[in-house]
């Protein structure tokens, strides 16, 4: 390893954590708007046993869960295979193309969250905080 990627290779778990926390704020907007009409207005108003109750609900406590890095693996396995089911069901009826299915946001975070899942909370996280203690 050449001292440039080593110096670099410091920065990789903060990146990673920084990633982490971004993306869990911003999914769990998604979450907040379903549920609390916050900060979007006009999504909520499903009961909250439906399939968009219930989604709203993961991604609200699933996106605080992974801000924090509190159980970062399994939780974003399951958020994975959320926006799996919600490309599937929500998007690619509509084509085959993300782009024209508006389906590009659901494709990303399901990779991104399989990302997680395999790879860990990274820095600044609850999870790795316990393992030091």
């Amino acid at each position: 390893m050449t001292p440039t990627q080593d110096s670099l290779s410091v920065w990789t778990p903060r990146a990673q954590g920084l990633l982490r926390i971004i993306a869990a704020f911003l999914f769990l907007q998604h979450g907040s708007a379903k549920l609390f009409d916050f900060p979007a207005m006009g999504m909520s108003g499903a009961p909250l046993l439906s399939m968009y109750g219930i989604a709203g609900m993961l991604e609200l406590v699933g996106g605080v869960l992974l801000l924090i890095g509190l159980f970062t693996r399994p939780v974003a396995f399951i958020l994975s295979g959320q926006m799996a089911f919600a490309y599937f069901i929500a998007h690619a009826p509509q084509g085959f193309s993300p782009l024209l299915n508006k389906g590009e946001l659901a494709v990303v975070y399901c990779f991104l969250f399989l990302f997680f899942a395999a790879a860990g909370a990274g820095a600044f996280s609850v999870d790795a905080a316990r393992r030091k203690a």
